[in-house]
């Protein structure tokens, strides 16, 4: 009996050790990107609910901007699309994603900050957005910040974009909502005059419903967007910053562009200069 004790408590404390390291590993993979690529297959975070931008299709597929932005560096990398795991990756959850090793690469509307660089590292910018202004196709009346004067403005709860108005725009009437979706749904309402975010985005969803919307003025706020990737990787964030300018020099930036957001009508406008963070 002391023997079969022995061996229970023996396989029970290997099964404990073993379940500890899976946990540990929160699921991620201990190689690196550049490993993963020579292997054929890389994992990249996207947006899945930003149209024109990061979204996954009803078929299952994926589109938008930084979807080709994702898979030309994946191209660079030695990688074919169909070899492209995309995981979702909220904003709060980047830093973390990245981290454990969930993704490889992030290109999801990731603003380069102070803040995020002490977590992770950058390559690009790939696009340098900045805050505008959304409005029905037919509004002539607003046609940048300074015609908001009395307005309904919305924007999400806690955005930058929304402290920016109430901060810098205070005769605005500034309306908040948890998404987007719901504001764009009151704009279509009639309920608001505008809504405001990155113009990209906005574009995004006039791209969406061509006709119906439109982007209007020039961004009143600059945001850098940036490729995101395990701190420390200077090798893999050599060879995206590689990329990002291969794919603006090649012409196939401004054709991804066009292809998705340009959709909308907002044009292209000129490529950021890759930074090497």
């Amino acid at each position: 009996m002391r023997i079969n004790r022995s061996l229970r408590l023996g396989i029970g404390a290997i099964a404990l050790t073993l379940a500890a390291t899976t946990a540990a590993c929160g699921g991620g993979s201990d190689k690196s990107a550049l490993d993963n690529a020579k292997d054929g297959k890389l994992t990249v975070g996207i947006k899945f609910d930003q149209p024109g931008l990061g979204l996954r299709n009803k078929d299952g597929s994926y589109s938008g901007f930084d979807v080709e932005v994702a898979k030309y560096v994946a191209g660079k990398l030695g990688v074919k699309p169909e070899n492209i795991t995309f995981k979702e990756s909220p904003s709060g959850q980047r830093e973390t994603l990245i981290e454990n090793g969930q993704v490889d690469y992030i290109v999801a509307t990731y603003s380069i900050n102070d803040a995020r660089k002490q977590k992770v590292d950058f390559a690009g910018p790939y696009y340098v957005a900045g805050q505008a202004l959304l409005v029905k196709a037919d509004n002539s009346g607003i046609n940048g910040p300074d015609d908001l004067k009395g307005k309904k403005v919305c924007s999400v709860k806690g955005s930058t974009p929304a402290q920016n108005i109430e901060k810098n725009y205070p005769a605005t009437q500034l309306q908040t909502n948890d998404t987007y979706s719901l504001c764009l749904e009151g704009l279509q309402a009639g309920s608001y005059d505008a809504v405001t975010t990155d113009d990209i985005i906005l574009a995004g969803y006039a791209a969406q419903s061509a006709g119906t919307f439109k982007v209007v003025g020039k961004p009143f706020t600059t945001e850098n967007y940036g490729i995101g990737l395990k701190k420390g990787d200077k090798e893999l964030r050599d060879k995206v910053n590689d990329a990002i300018e291969a794919m603006i020099a090649d012409g196939s930036w401004k054709k991804a562009f066009d292809s998705t957001v340009g959709v909308s009508g907002y044009q292209a406008p000129t490529p950021p200069t890759v930074n090497r963070y």
